[in-house]
C-alpha cells in the first residue's frame, strides 16, 4: 500500500465558510492543499494550475474533492487506492453523463467534484499543451458499456472545458475506474458508492452555502444527518492562489471580443 506521506487530497475553494465546516471530515493523516477559487478559478484552469503547483513534491496519488463534498466514511479512498493499484487504474470517478439527475453531458468522462488521480503517472507524460488539444469527441472511439445507465447524456458533448484532460489521459491509454452513485431524497444531492456502500455525498452548490437559504438549509442538513463524530474544528492545508488570474482573464476576455469583432469587419 502506498505511504500516506505520498497521497494528498486537493480542493479548489471557492466558499471558505463551507470548506471550513467539510474538510473536517476529509481523509486524514495526508496533506491538503487549497487552491484560493475566489478570483474565478476552477476546472481546467484550476488543473493547469494544479500541475503546476504540486509538480515535485512526491505526490503519487491526488485526490480531488470539491468543498460541497461531505466524507460519511473517507477511510474508503485508500482502499480505492488499492484497488486502482492492483488494476492498474490511473483515474476514479463519476461520469458526467447519465448517473447523476441534472448532469446529462458526456459520459465517458468524469466531473472534477471527486476523483482519485495516479499524480505520479500523469506528472511524468504532463504536457499542457497536447492536453489541450483533446477538447473534441470522435464517433465510437470508446467501447464502455453505457446500457446500465439510467439517467440522460449526451456522448458527444464538450459542455464542460475541463473534459480534455480527461479525453488526453484516455487518449493516452489511462484506464478509468467509473464509480457508483445514487441521488438523496433532495434529488440534488448525490452519494459516491465504492461496493455498493456510499462513502460521501456530494452536495452541490457550494457557492450559494451562507447566501441561498434554500441550498444553506438543505446542505446543513446533509451535514447534520451524515457526521456524527466529534472533531476538531481546525484544519491545517497549503494554499496556493495564481494572483494574476482574475487579470489575466478579464483581459482574454477583452482581446477575444476584440478579435471577434476584427474578424466581423474583415469578413463584410
Amino acid at each position: 500500500m502506498v505511504e500516506n506521506s505520498k497521497i494528498a487530497i486537493l480542493t479548489t475553494v471557492a466558499n471558505f465558510e463551507l470548506y471550513r465546516r467539510t474538510s473536517q471530515y476529509f481523509p486524514i493523516g495526508i496533506q491538503k492543499y487549497v487552491i484560493d477559487g475566489t478570483n474565478g478559478m476552477h476546472g481546467i484552469h484550476s488543473i493547469i494550475f494544479m500541475m503546476e503547483v504540486l509538480k515535485n513534491k512526491g505526490i503519487e496519488w491526488l485526490i480531488m474533492a470539491d468543498e460541497d463534498v461531505i466524507f460519511k466514511e473517507s477511510p474508503v479512498v485508500f482502499s480505492i487506492i488499492k484497488e486502482m493499484i492492483e488494476n492498474n487504474l490511473d483515474i476514479a470517478g463519476i461520469r458526467d453523463g447519465g448517473m447523476i439527475k441534472h448532469r446529462n453531458y458526456n459520459p465517458f468522462v468524469i466531473n472534477t467534484f471527486f476523483s482519485i488521480l495516479n499524480f505520479k503517472e500523469i506528472e511524468r507524460i504532463w504536457n499542457v499543451q497536447d492536453m489541450k488539444k483533446n477538447q473534441f469527441i470522435l464517433d465510437n472511439e470508446f467501447d464502455d458499456n453505457l446500457s446500465k445507465l439510467s439517467g440522460k447524456y449526451d456522448a458527444s458533448s464538450t459542455y464542460e472545458p475541463y473534459y480534455c484532460f480527461y479525453l488526453w489521459l484516455r487518449r493516452s491509454q489511462k484506464k478509468i475506474l467509473f464509480l457508483e452513485t445514487n441521488m438523496c431524497e433532495d434529488e440534488i444531492t448525490n452519494k459516491v458508492l465504492f461496493k455498493e456502500k456510499p462513502f460521501l455525498n456530494h452536495t452541490w452548490y457550494d457557492r450559494s452555502y451562507g447566501k441561498s437559504e434554500k441550498h444553506t438549509k438543505r446542505i446543513d442538513i446533509i451535514l447534520n444527518e451524515y457526521i456524527t463524530d466529534s472533531v476538531n474544528n481546525r484544519v491545517d492545508y497549503i494554499l496556493y492562489k495564481d494572483r494574476m488570474f482574475y487579470i489575466n482573464s478579464k483581459f482574454n476576455k477583452i482581446l477575444k471580443k476584440i478579435k471577434m469583432k476584427l474578424n466581423r469587419v474583415n469578413f463584410v
